[in-house]
């Protein structure tokens, strides 16, 4: 059984972003993809760099261990991260995320850092065989929020890991086997994200070639707003007989796609060691005209490049054009050509005008998609529902506030609530986001109470309200009583004021008249060694484990 890797890669840069900061790379032992991240710090550079950095690996056969080799390779181009940054300061902050696969014929091993994805097909069931390195995942490991939740939360894109030229990397190191069959896709969160599980399954296992599979992947990303760059890789495992001339005849052509086939790497030119190789072949890495898709020969394609789309980027009669156009002969009997090159002159201004308006079009539903989405944040020293999510898009911020709830200030509610507050609570809908607040707005009122009742006990208790002997006076205790009957008072049914709570029934309203001496013993001396009489342990006395509680989870004064 002989195994081979037949591949597709693709790139769009969205209907949102102004550029593609991601970078794909697609070879015979190598399937790639890195999203870069930093905006005007060059996150198009850093995933071009770093794919720039590992294509040495897609060598004919890998020559050690293959997670030390992706280890290596991963550490390797973070170090090139840092000297790009050390070389200009200009480049400080743009970091990338990388999920890469090195095939060795039998074995898959797979290097994952951020939330690119890895999945596989097998036997038509999907599953994702990478983890997010992002906040919301780490929440949803620690079941704090749903998958479903994490969805739509306002910080789904908040990174926890990423290659940055920061330190050390700690990058995800697997081996898979493989089987013939197996389908794998690797790609970009602009795909994973508007895109559902369930789509990507269903049209995983529905078309047969890879390029066809690519090319609708992307069109569903763009048909879900296309909020961020698209870039996927489809590979199929074939298991194909030592008579299949094509699978030794086209297997070796490396893609390139996004931005490393516009920004090509400096260091990939520099290094002349991989010159002989697979990935030296394409080490140009977008200098000549590539191709948006791979190899996709062995399904009945019948042509040596049915595989290949024109390279985009490219002026008409630039170097994406096929060699032979110049080897043409023009006379003056071409004079008949000129009118059909004024028609496509038109018809290329028709199609520019009719992808400005899908390109506007895209915009308008990508922003209105927005404005359907709620959650619940902070603003200013109180809780609000915000409409919208908690991302801005060149200068202009996509949120705006649905309803402020003054009466609910942030410094009533226990510390863990009111952190998820301030980096924001996600919600399903305006309804799910009211009912995350009405439970705010119960603890904020409970624990205010709490707070008047500690006030009340503080304003209550004198330097002389326990004498030395340990023994509390009766003055001191009658406080205490009132206290604690305020507290239930003021938690089951609050009062007008703090002033205007009416005694707890059976407590003395006044203390004994100082004319009248006290009939009262003394109390006697302990004994030196006698221990005096334990303190009360809490300043709210005679609650239930469950009211005490809750209580001491609200803040202190």
């Amino acid at each position: 059984m002989t195994l081979v890797l037949r591949f597709a890669a693709g790139s769009h840069k969205g209907l949102i972003r102004e550029g593609n900061e991601d970078s794909g790379y697609a070879g015979p032992r190598l399937l790639a993809v890195a999203d870069g991240m930093g905006g005007a710090a060059a996150g198009e550079v850093a995933s071009s760099e770093v794919l720039g950095s590992i294509v040495r690996l897609d060598e004919d056969v890998p020559g050690a261990d293959l997670l030390t080799l992706l280890g290596d390779a991963v550490q390797g181009a973070n170090d090139r991260l840092r000297q790009m940054v050390d070389e200009d300061p200009q480049l400080e902050g743009m970091g990338c995320t990388l999920t890469a696969m090195l095939w060795t014929g039998q074995r898959m091993g797979l290097v994952h850092v951020g939330d690119s994805r890895a999945y596989l097909l097998r036997d038509g069931s999907l599953v994702q065989i990478t983890q997010d390195h992002t906040w919301v995942q780490r929440l949803v490991d620690e079941g704090r929020i749903t998958p479903e939740e994490a969805e739509t939360h306002p910080q789904r894109s908040l990174l926890m890991r990423a290659l940055d030229g920061r330190g050390q990397v700690e990058p995800d190191l697997s081996i898979r086997e493989v089987r013939a069959g197996d389908r794998y896709l690797i790609c970009s969160d602009g795909l994973s994200g508007p895109v559902s599980h369930q789509t990507l399954q269903d049209t995983l296992g529905s078309y047969y070639s890879p390029e066809q599979t690519v090319q609708e992947l992307i069109q569903l990303a763009l048909r879900g707003g296309g909020p961020d760059n698209i870039t996927c890789i489809v590979a199929d495992v074939l298991d194909v007989g030592a008579t299949d001339t094509l699978s030794g005849r086209f297997n070796d052509v490396p893609v390139v796609v996004g931005a490393v086939a516009e920004t090509p790497p400096s260091s990939a030119a520099a290094d002349q060691s991989i010159r002989d190789t697979p990935a030296g072949r394409a080490a140009g890495l977008g200098r000549g005209p590539q191709g948006a898709f791979g190899p996709a020969e062995g399904y009945g394609a019948g042509h040596p490049d049915a595989g290949f789309g024109p390279a985009g980027g490219y002026p008409e009669g630039g170097s994406a054009e096929p060699s032979v156009h110049g080897t043409e002969d023009y006379d003056e009997d071409d004079a008949p050509r000129r009118p059909r090159r004024k028609n496509r002159a038109l018809a290329f201004s028709l199609v520019g005008l009719v992808t400005v308006g899908l390109l506007g079009a895209g915009g308008f539903f990508g922003y209105q998609w927005t404005q359907s989405q709620y959650y619940v944040g902070a603003e200013g020293d109180h809780v609000a529902v915000f409409q919208g999510v908690n991302q801005s898009l060149a200068g202009l911020n996509l949120s705006s506030v649905h309803t402020p709830y003054k009466d609910i200030e942030l410094k009533f509610l226990p510390q863990d609530q009111r952190t998820h507050v301030t980096n924001t609570i996600s919600a399903t809908s305006l309804g799910d986001a009211d009912d995350k607040v009405k439970k705010l707005g119960e603890q904020a009122a409970f624990c205010r109470r709490v707070s008047d009742v500690r006030a009340t006990a503080g304003s209550l208790s004198t330097p002389g309200g326990t004498p030395a002997t340990g023994q509390p006076t009766q003055q001191a205790a009658a406080g205490t009583v009132a206290t604690h009957a305020g507290f239930v008072t003021a938690t089951t049914a609050p009062s007008p004021s703090a002033s205007g709570r009416a005694p707890a029934a059976g407590v003395p309203t006044t203390t004994p008249s100082p004319s009248t001496p006290s009939t009262t013993a003394p109390a006697p001396v302990p004994s030196q060694g006698a221990a005096a009489p334990a303190a009360p342990q809490s300043d709210l006395p005679g609650l239930s484990d469950e009211e005490r509680q809750r209580a001491d989870s609200c803040p202190k004064p």
